[in-house]
């Protein structure tokens, strides 16, 4: 989408602009005619066109009409020596992104295909989005980078094993997914138990874990099936196991030893058939080194380990996700997939998305609520960023931060900025900016 078909009769002109917008990094394709332009068009042209209004034969905006009923997606820019109000509007409502009257400064052609640029590959992108089916093969687990394809055919592999399991992650790449994954695909007829470690208090962590017979504790008459014991037949999945203090994490080991549980006030232990399946966002190797988790726990988990990859290590799932989660959040809410500018596109790449899988997934909620936050300026720029990506996110920024001090008042913006009302219009609308989320 770097293209562009050049219209216009006059050989020198002709000649002179292909030449600039060769200069300026565009693929051109010049032809002096309506007849030829539509014969490129035809051929799978995706760029955009410009081309001169006065031409004999078929002139600019009969050319314009064909191109609009032939492929509407199509960015048309019309350039005459005789341009007026009548003229513009006529073609601006016929479907052209532009008009540009002769003589123009370069300059001013090239801002116009960027702008057209722009725009055709935003509409590309939202028609992509729109067309995708909701990816839901291979389970809850989405995505199609080797590193989750890799991490599916090990679950595929260890799930139906009668092995205990412990999943690294960082937060949000989905541990309790694995643990349901597993859960599912293996041959246990019981429930999974989930037990967040990191959710319940010390004191009551044993009393959940172990239970307790009647009147083992203080104002309790009626006794409690711990979670370990719920978990007979089926999966526990203890969540965080990184967060227990150091005399449960004995008492858990003893059970994985024994594969027996004693309630607290018990006399006798009961005999469990329960698989583990431990969590935990930190590596629990390197806790092990600084003496805050039970060495012996950890080589006991430790029989299979799966680690899941952080989201900015698998790119290449980001927008695949985002438009997955974008769809099913659409349908839930009753709502139609909005469109989607620039910013987004832009914040989907850019940012490293620390909160993974769950960042992306609220991200995709917001974006289809139409929530603030969702606007352009909200990615850092990454540092492989070009320097015009650079200085189009400082752009972003600045703008950004201007309108919400003015409380988006343009006027007031574009004095805090020092620049003129048609250079910050053309700012906001390259950089894809919402100007009604500031307003208020």
């Amino acid at each position: 989408m770097n293209t562009v078909l050049f219209v216009d009769d006059d050989d020198d002109l002709r000649r002179a602009t292909a030449q600039s917008l060769s200069l300026s990094g565009f693929h051109v394709t010049a032809v002096a005619s309506a007849t030829a332009a539509l014969r490129e068009v035809e051929a799978g042209f995706d760029g955009v066109v410009v081309t001169d209004i006065r031409m004999p034969g078929m002139d600019g905006m009969d050319l314009l009409a064909r191109l609009v009923a032939q492929a509407p997606d199509l960015p048309v820019i019309l350039v005459s020596g005789h341009a007026d109000v009548r003229t513009a509007v006529g073609a601006l409502r016929q479907g052209a992104c532009d008009v540009l009257e002769k003589p123009f400064p370069v300059e001013q052609l090239i801002a116009s295909v960027e702008r057209a640029l722009e725009r055709r590959q935003l509409l590309a992108e939202n028609q992509r989005l729109r067309a995708a089916p909701i990816d839901a093969d291979d389970g809850p687990l989405l995505g199609r980078s080797p590193a989750i394809e890799q991490l599916r055919r090990a679950i595929a592999q260890v799930a139906p094993i009668d092995v205990d399991v412990l999943i690294q992650g960082e937060t949000g790449t989905g541990k309790g997914v694995v643990a349901e994954m597993l859960h599912a695909r293996s041959r246990r007829r019981g429930q999974m138990v989930g037990v967040d470690c990191g959710a319940l208090p010390p004191g009551l962590l044993d009393a959940e874990l172990f239970g307790h017979v009647a009147g083992a504790l203080p104002g309790n008459a009626m006794p409690r099936t711990g979670r370990i014991e719920q978990a007979h037949r089926g999966t526990l999945f203890l969540d965080d196991i990184d967060a227990m203090g150091e005399a449960v994490q004995l008492n858990v080991q003893r059970v994985l030893e024994r594969r027996e549980v004693t309630p607290l006030g018990a006399s006798a232990a009961r005999t469990l058939d329960l698989r583990v399946v431990a969590a935990s966002h930190v590596d629990l190797e390197q806790l092990v080194g600084t003496g805050r988790f039970r060495a012996s726990l950890f080589y006991r988990l430790n029989g299979v380990t799966l680690r899941l990859p952080p989201l900015r290590e698998r790119r290449e799932d980001v927008v695949p996700l985002f438009r997955t989660f974008l769809l099913r959040a659409a349908t839930r809410l009753g709502v139609e997939p909005p469109a989607l500018n620039s910013g987004v596109f832009r914040h989907l790449e850019r940012h490293d998305w620390p909160g993974n899988v769950r960042e992306l997934l609220r991200f995709a909620e917001n974006v289809a609520l139409g929530l603030p936050g969702t606007g352009p300026a909200t990615a850092p720029a990454p540092a492989c960023a070009d320097l015009k990506q650079r200085v189009d996110l400082f752009e972003a920024e600045a703008i950004a931060e201007a309108l919400a001090a003015a409380a988006g008042d343009a006027t007031r913006a574009c004095a805090a900025l020092g620049l003129p009302r048609k250079t910050f219009y053309y700012k906001v609308q390259r950089l894809g900016i919402d100007l009604s989320r500031f307003r208020g």
